[in-house]
């Protein structure tokens, strides 16, 4: 399953991304911590990204998780990943929206382009009616590029993720599918 728009391509991560996945995270290593639960040694091996990738393969084939990789079109290189979590179905349908992007590609309009691919997806093939998102409150960049994608600041959650050893307060985004059935 791909996305495609007019610079990136967005799909589902399968076993063969596993190395590009493993270069990508050692590559920003200390970048995507500044933002991110602490890490074991583990994931930073090739069979820890294999291991990732396959479990979130299964979480997605029981509509739990989405997991994309995000590809320049014309040179396939891989430049971040972005994630639907907590697929919630009932009278919820909804779920939470998670991204990164390589340090050397921010800035670019690359991460917009995807969360606007992966919201049509949830929108209009997963059928969800309410995505969230939670942003560190000085990640401005990230409130930015969500508020370019139709999300709106819903508040601020005190305490909300353990971040790189230390609870972080995080801003609360929303974006919602007004056809949703």
């Amino acid at each position: 399953m791909e996305l495609k728009g007019s610079r990136i391509l967005v799909k589902i991560l399968e076993d063969n991304d596993a190395e590009k996945l493993l270069d990508l995270e050692l590559k920003n290593r200390d970048f995507f911590q500044t933002y991110t639960p602490l890490r074991e040694s583990d994931f930073y091996t090739l069979e820890g990204q294999l291991d990732r990738i396959r479990k979130n393969k299964e979480k997605k084939d029981l509509d739990e998780l989405y997991s994309f990789g995000i590809y320049i079109i014309g040179t396939e290189e891989l430049i971040g990943n972005i994630t639907l979590t907590e697929v919630l179905r009932g009278p919820l349908q909804s779920c939470y929206i998670g991204y990164y992007l390589d340090k050397n590609h921010n800035g670019k309009g690359y991460m917009t382009e995807a969360v606007r691919l992966v919201v049509s997806y949830a929108f209009n093939e997963l059928k969800l009616h309410r995505l969230e998102a939670g942003v560190m409150p000085h990640n401005i960049g990230s409130i930015k590029v969500l508020e370019k994608s139709g999300f709106h600041k819903e508040g601020i959650a005190k305490k909300n993720v353990k971040i790189n050893g230390r609870w972080e307060d995080h801003q609360v985004l929303a974006i919602v599918n007004d056809n949703a059935e």
